[in-house]
């Protein structure tokens, strides 16, 4: 599952490092059809009749039934949301719609929809995307050990003539999986559904989510359609490693993520790292936007900068100076050609610069 950073937001709003979230593993691929019929309602809502779109439940904390209050709920949490990223946030739980987060890596996708989970109360429930993602890993699989388990039972009792295709494809038979847990949570709060890196998974495994994305259901062949009580909060989220598909951004409330303005991001390491010394943090910040101005391979998102205080916290460094830059280069860059080509004199020419930038 995707990274778990505490990122930031963008000029629009700024996340955080880690709140807890209940990780879960991926996978997918229609299961083979059958001749067994549906089964009893109150298993599952049988595929013959038609889907009726989920509405979402009314029960909310009532910090984000305004923009304002869910901005402060949001910054309570570490997570700093420009307003613009408030109101889309706001208008995906207004109307019950899914929200696309897009944005470079580590710029507070991911810690938004833990942040907003924590501030729900409610459960999160975390997709990580992958090249080869199937419906086995993200929606179902059949539980065939405990199967085969009760075919020997039934046989030991002398009962197997009398056995119907239920007896061993049933909801008692299914191990659940990240899409269908979100689906079939009942414990009176939505679970927020974090579908991590969808630009990660392949084309076909987009296409299966628009059936989850509309109404809320998925249909399981053996035995019908499993339609939400409790819609959950979907926040999706894309490196734009690729292009999502139009289908599946029809069906979301969309938003970019950009890299936050220094002012935004000074307050981002004031808010996670309050230890801080105020000028190391200020010089840091001024350092990493020169930093992104440079020919780099991948410039440091708003997560890289948090570390980076954190690091320097825990050097018990004052200021930004050339030999520190030089000895914490591999927190802040990931690529050993950024590293040679910022270390040294680069280094202190691009301090001298964001200085007086700044």
């Amino acid at each position: 599952m995707a990274d778990t950073i505490r990122g930031a937001d963008t000029a629009d709003g700024a996340g955080t490092p880690n709140t807890p979230g209940t990780p879960n593993t991926p996978d997918g691929a229609d299961a083979p059809e059958s001749d067994a019929p549906p089964a009893p309602e109150s298993a599952a809502q049988p595929a013959a009749q038609p889907a009726q779109p989920a509405t979402q439940p009314a029960h909310r904390a009532d910090a984000t039934r305004s923009i304002d209050g869910l901005q402060s709920a949001f910054r309570e949490h570490g997570y700093i949301a420009g307003r613009s990223l408030a109101t889309a946030v706001f208008l995906a739980l207004e109307l019950g719609r899914p929200l696309l987060l897009e944005g470079e890596a580590g710029v507070g996708k991911t810690e938004l929809a833990k942040v907003l989970a924590a501030t729900l109360g409610a459960r999160l429930i975390r997709l990580q995307c992958y090249e080869g993602l199937d419906v086995n890993t993200a929606v179902y699989e059949w539980n065939y050990p405990r199967q085969m388990l009760e075919i020997r039972l039934l046989e030991a009792r002398g009962e197997i003539a009398k056995a119907t295709a239920h007896d061993i494809f049933g909801p008692d038979f299914l191990l659940r999986r990240p899409l269908l847990q979100a689906l079939e949570a009942t414990d009176g709060v939505p679970p927020v559904l974090l579908i991590d890196e969808i630009d990660r998974a392949d084309e076909e495994f987009e296409a299966y989510l628009l059936e989850i994305l509309s109404d809320f259901q998925v249909t399981v062949p053996e035995i019908g359609t499993i339609r939400a009580a409790q819609p959950p909060r979907v926040v999706l989220t894309s490196n734009r490693t690729r292009e999502v598909h139009d289908a599946l951004k029809r069906r979301c409330l969309y938003h970019w993520i950009d890299y936050p303005s220094a002012e935004r991001e000074l307050e981002i390491v004031s808010t996670r790292v309050p230890d801080a010394p105020a000028a190391l943090a200020r010089d840091l910040v001024a350092f990493v936007h020169r930093l992104r101005e440079a020919d780099l391979t991948k410039v440091p998102g708003v997560a890289e900068t948090l570390d980076w205080a954190a690091a320097l916290l825990s050097l018990g460094a004052a200021e930004l100076d050339g030999d520190v830059v030089d000895e914490t280069l591999g927190v802040v860059l990931k690529y050993e050609e950024d590293i040679r080509t910022v270390r040294g004199a680069n280094a202190r020419r691009y301090l001298a610069e964001s200085a007086a930038g700044a």
